[in-house]
């Protein structure tokens, strides 16, 4: 097996299942401990800058790739969403939201390693996860540069081709064959950001899940007030 078929047909899978099932199992049995250690305590200098900065661009980067990934190419084109309309609105929200995301990310990035007193009681595996976040999000915002040079020879080849993969992949019909044209940057992306998902489980990023998700499920409650006899 070719090495790129691995990355683009199978590791795909590893890290998905690792990301569901380390996450349930950490939700099962540490979700009221993970956020013990924050360092929020320690120092808050530029935290909430940071963080609002990382958490609202990292949001948005994830919804657009989602959307834009996942969505099959009929219904842009049935919204009268050309291909070319659709490869500017990624670029300028992935220009917009990553340099949030990316400013942030450094902001925290920062505060995690040189401020002494966070420094001293951060985790290894915090420290390497932000650093993965942010070789991620730089190799993320380095393909918008050669997606422009796509739009400006009105060429969207190259985002239809990273649509269709990453739709087999979602389809259980893998085709890495599909990535043999895109550009190397693209590629790195990919698997970086795939990396991203396979270590989540084992690191603090796992808080996100303290979201109150089941707050739009929750039973009714009944609440009778005390009567005065």
């Amino acid at each position: 097996m070719r090495l790129e078929n691995f990355l683009y047909g199978v590791y795909p899978y590893i890290a998905l299942s690792l990301f569901f099932i380390g996450s349930w199992l950490r939700f099962d049995h540490e979700q009221y401990t993970w956020k013990s250690d924050s360092s929020q305590l320690l120092s808050n200098k530029n935290l909430r800058l940071g963080s609002n900065l990382f958490h609202i661009g990292i949001l948005a980067v994830f919804a657009g790739h989602f959307v834009g990934l996942l969505t099959p190419h009929s219904v842009f084109t049935s919204l009268g969403v050309s291909d070319m309309a659709h490869q500017m609105m990624a670029i300028w929200a992935g220009t917009i939201f990553g340099g949030m995301c990316l400013i942030g990310a450094v902001i925290l990035w920062i505060r995690r390693f040189f401020n002494r007193r966070v420094s001293a009681v951060s985790r290894g595996s915090d420290k390497f996860i932000l650093s993965w976040i942010l070789v991620t999000l730089l190799l993320g915002l380095s393909t918008i540069p050669v997606s422009m040079g796509h739009a400006n020879h009105n060429d969207p080849g190259v985002m239809i081709a990273l649509a269709e993969w990453a739709q087999s992949i979602v389809y259980l019909r893998p085709e890495p064959e599909l990535l043999a044209g895109v550009d190397t940057v693209f590629k790195l992306h990919l698997f970086f950001g795939m990396t991203v998902f396979l270590l989540f489980p084992f690191t603090r990023l796992v808080h996100v899940w303290s979201a109150p998700f089941s707050y739009a499920w929750r039973p009714y409650q009944i609440v009778r007030t005390k009567r005065r006899l």
